[in-house]
């Protein structure tokens, strides 16, 4: 990609304010990451010259250069060799409700894809027969994806399904998200449990998600129930933090 004319960060309003407690660098950051966010700096788009940046706020290089180490350091920016600094995309920040990956991705302009890895039917474990409510050993449907947002990989997704809920065609698991095709069959998603965790990228996870085998990974274990109460999907995922992230609102309980 050829380096543009102009610096992109040129038409932003970057300010800093030193009579504040909060350290240059952050103050500084805190601007590029919203200026992503928002899609001010769009994905591709380069970053000019440090130097240049430095003095156009008034800033020593070092802060500048750390404020950009910080953004690189989220998996915002990329630091590219004969390109420069470039921004990635930014991070998706998932609301904990019953909505799916795709539709995420959808809504916060990512342009979701995925490869299915797997789509078959297997005995199911015991884990899996208790999430769905079926006899261990019972068969099950199982797909397994890789979802993908602007070509780069963003989790893998693990779910098991009652055989016979739905038609799961490959071609129609790759076009749309899972919770999309099973709306389309009639059933109704009322509630879910779910629980959310971390851990090492064993090296299998590591290849398969773009990291180093030990990265941490956000994980997701989900069941999904229709609106008579029966057990529709049990899901395991896992994600890249530096790409994903879950939000949610907490209440003060008087």
């Amino acid at each position: 990609m050829p380096k543009p004319d102009v610096d992109p960060t040129v038409s932003l309003d970057l300010s800093v304010d030193r009579s504040s407690p909060v350290p240059l660098y952050f103050q500084l950051s805190q601007q590029l990451e919203a200026a992503i966010e928002h899609g001010a700096l769009t994905p591709g788009s380069l970053l000019g010259n440090e130097i240049e940046l430095a003095a156009r706020l008034g800033l020593s290089r070092p802060t500048v250069r750390q404020a950009i180490q910080s953004l690189v350091d989220k998996g915002l920016l990329v630091r590219r060799r004969g390109v420069g600094t470039q921004v990635v995309h930014s991070q998706v920040k998932r609301p904990l409700e019953l909505s799916s990956l795709y539709d995420d991705l959808e809504a916060a302009g990512q342009r979701p894809a995925t490869t299915v890895l797997v789509n078959t039917v297997v005995p199911a474990s015991a884990e899996v027969a208790a999430a769905l409510g079926v006899a261990e050993d019972g068969e099950v449907h199982r797909i397994e994806r890789l979802r993908l947002a602007h070509g780069e990989p963003m989790a893998h997704l693990v779910n098991c399904l009652p055989l016979g809920l739905l038609d799961l065609d490959t071609g129609q698991l790759e076009a749309t998200g899972l919770y999309r095709l099973m709306r389309s069959a009639g059933i109704t998603l009322h509630s879910a449990r779910q629980s959310i965790g971390a851990r090492a990228a064993t090296r299998e996870e590591a290849e398969r998600l773009g990291e180093e085998e030990g990265a941490p990974l956000l994980t997701m274990q989900r069941t999904t129930f229709d609106d008579t109460g029966r057990a529709v999907e049990f899901g395991t995922h896992t994600y890249r933090p530096s790409r994903y992230s879950f939000e949610f609102q907490l209440l003060v309980r008087s």
